[in-house]
């Protein structure tokens, strides 16, 4: 590096110059930090703004009569459970005693009927998706319709349409199995069946006939 002369105000001149190149680099390099945190801080305030809008347009409360209006519409599309119902008009933001009038409507319009709503979906559950009455039953429970409701539902299912369904069922399963060991085959026709919902003595009897 080249001397400079010993005239002390260019030393001091250099120094300044020193100084200014030695220290702004390094406040230089704050400045895309900061950019870069306040692009993340505005970046966070959009997203909470736009949830908080999606959530004000989700929460759109209805009147009771409104209310009604929409549940009607949504029963006439197909057959619902009472709670189905119930939580869906909660979801809309009325009080338990308004969403308990609406259900009462719903009843006396016959929009919503608990007995016809569990012969629907155990004659449909059955005949479409091919579930066994454990399911079926399992499924209404947890929808909390009542037992009497349950078994009248239930008398849907024609028993030997049942049997036949089942059996169906059981050998489709093992003529789609590669497994040549008879036992594992025969359990994993039975883990099958059991799964759709049909009862363990009636799958060991119909995999047993089919050996």
């Amino acid at each position: 590096m080249r001397k400079l002369a010993g005239n002390p105000s260019r030393r001091q001149a250099a120094g300044r110059s020193n100084v200014f190149f030695t220290n702004y680099p390094a406040a230089a390099d704050t400045n895309p930090i900061n950019k870069t945190q306040l692009a993340g801080n505005r970046l966070l305030l959009l997203n909470f703004v736009f949830m908080r809008e999606g959530f004000e347009k989700k929460q759109t409360v209805y009147t009771q009569h409104q209310a009604l209006v929409k549940a009607e519409s949504w029963c006439a599309y197909q057959e619902r459970s009472q709670q189905e119902v119930r939580d869906k008009i909660y979801s809309w933001g009325l009080h338990a005693d308004e969403v308990e009038n609406v259900i009462a409507e719903l009843i006396s319009k016959n929009f919503l009927n608990e007995e016809r709503f569990a012969k629907a979906f155990a004659g449909g559950k059955f005949r479409i998706k091919k579930w066994g009455r454990v399911k079926i039953r399992m499924e209404l429970k947890r929808k909390r319709v009542s037992e009497y409701c349950i078994k009248k539902g239930m008398a849907e299912i024609d028993e030997d349409d049942y049997r036949k369904t089942l059996k169906k069922l059981a050998e489709e399963k093992m003529n789609s199995l590669k497994e040549r060991d008879s036992m594992k085959k025969n359990y994993k026709v039975m883990s099958f069946l059991a799964s759709k919902g049909y009862e363990s003595e009636l799958v060991r009897e119909v995999v047993n006939d089919l050996e």
